[in-house]
């Protein structure tokens, strides 16, 4: 198929089941490999006597490729197209996962899990790239939303179903299987995706990282989605399992079955900020409101974990989960800020944010939780409410950062001259819009920044 084939020309099955569905399980399977280690931490502990540093370092250098990659990944997706570029490093990610079914020390194991990192750091990227070249522009929430929904399936398959075989096959035979499977996946986007570059459609500005890095929208909503996303991503994946067994004394089949619920959770919070940021759009009302309010749910959520009151945790873990699925709206959020052709840039240089913080907060845990001596065998509360208050606090500066343009508009608002009329009411006679806002609403389709 040529490059610039017309979107209508493509009936909505085929968008549907050969561009959609593809990249949907190369994204499922990058979300499967990044919170498995949860569900195995404990037989690598017993297995190989790795300590919290170790775990949290293994499967935190995840976190850590995938965010040194970024960039690169977000020019070859510009250049080469998602279709190539996935299929080559999903290749990565097959090797990876045999080396690391194959792995009897740390050494492997880290190389292994960072060939993982490397081979599905474009996983969402080109997800959200497909979506950008062959799907209305109005639909972007909407779809990121059924892509991030399809693809943490992979986190629900990484707790209860894994579990299953886990106990029949072992995390080595696991980790043969996903070789195997991700191996066939490289193959079906190359085989069947059709083929269209970014060059076919329009942009009126230059691809530049300089036109990224120097947009005061960007940094606006930057370290609020790394400081809450990253830090989501990295307490599901890693620590919320060690939190439930060290401070909840959860079996194992009620510590699963939490994580398992946490996944669900995850998945379908994805698509339903989908839905909603679609209808927040339709009605003219901004989409970084409704990220702001996620933000806020989380940081409750972690105040209630530190606190921890005498109640199940069920509720506040999943409600990282829905922070963890914000990214349906962040992405669409930058996906109006710039022009196609910048699109997969632009997300690489927000991924490079939230997957650097997630790397630190992963990493970071388990280095203050081995500051504490174990008791009987787990960490005591007070280690995690330590780990989880630092992480809480930088979370409270990045939301005031996001907030100061709003709180600046109320100000501004307040203190214009108003008019009082012989009826009794008030009237706006003027109204003082701050720089930062003006940006946003001057923004448009095919506009300048």
């Amino acid at each position: 198929m040529s490059s610039g084939k017309p979107l209508e020309r493509l009936p909505a099955w085929r968008l549907i089941a050969c561009v959609f569905l593809p990249f949907a399980a190369g994204y499922y399977l990058s979300y499967l490999f990044r919170t498995i280690n949860t569900l195995i931490a404990g037989r690598l502990t017993s297995n190989l006597g790795l300590g919290a540093a170790d775990i949290g370092l293994l499967t935190s250098i995840y976190f850590l490729i995938v965010m040194a990659v970024q960039i690169p990944i977000g020019m070859c997706l510009d250049r080469f197209g998602p279709r190539r570029v996935q299929s080559a490093l999903l290749v990565v990610a097959a090797a990876g996962a045999a080396l690391f079914s194959l792995s009897s020390g740390v050494l492997s194991l880290l190389v292994g899990r960072a060939m993982i990192g490397l081979g599905t750091a474009a996983a969402l990227m080109t997800g959200l790239k497909i979506i950008v070249l062959w799907f209305p522009r109005e639909r972007m929430a909407l779809l990121n939303g059924f892509m991030i929904m399809l693809g943490s399936l992979g986190a629900v398959t990484a707790t209860a179903p894994a579990e299953v075989v886990l106990e029949w096959i072992g995390w080595r035979g696991l980790f043969g299987a996903l070789a195997a499977m991700t191996a066939l996946a490289a193959v079906l986007i190359y085989v069947v995706v059709p083929e269209r570059s970014a060059g076919a459609l329009p942009s009126t500005k230059p691809a530049t990282l300089k036109a990224i890095y120097s947009d005061a929208r960007f940094w606006r909503i930057a370290p609020l989605s790394a400081a809450c996303i990253g830090s989501a991503w990295a307490l599901q994946s890693l620590w919320a399992a060690p939190w439930l067994d060290d401070v909840e004394r959860l079996d194992r089949t009620k510590l699963v079955d939490e994580l398992f619920a946490m996944a669900v959770a995850l998945s379908f919070s994805a698509l339903f900020l989908g839905l909603l940021a679609n209808g927040v759009r339709r009605c003219g009302k901004a989409t970084e409101v409704l990220f702001a309010l996620v933000a806020v749910l989380l940081i409750g959520a972690e105040l209630v974990l530190i606190l921890h009151p005498p109640w199940p945790s069920l509720l506040p873990w999943c409600a990282v989960s829905v922070a963890a699925s914000a990214t349906a709206l962040t992405y669409a959020i930058i996906g109006d800020y710039f022009p196609i052709a910048l699109v997969a840039r632009a997300n690489g240089a927000l991924n490079v944010l939230q997957f650097g913080w997630a790397f630190i907060v992963q990493y970071g845990t388990g280095l203050i939780l081995e500051q504490w001596p174990l008791e009987a065998g787990h960490y005591p509360l007070v280690a995690y409410q330590t780990a989880f208050g630092v992480n809480l606090a930088l979370q409270l500066a990045a939301l005031l950062w996001f907030a100061v343009p709003w709180l600046e508009g109320l100000k501004g608002k307040a203190g214009a001259l108003l008019v009082r009329q012989g009826s009794g009411l008030w009237i706006l006679d003027e109204v003082i819009v701050p720089a930062a806002e003006l940006v946003i609403v001057e923004t448009a389709e095919g506009g300048e920044w």
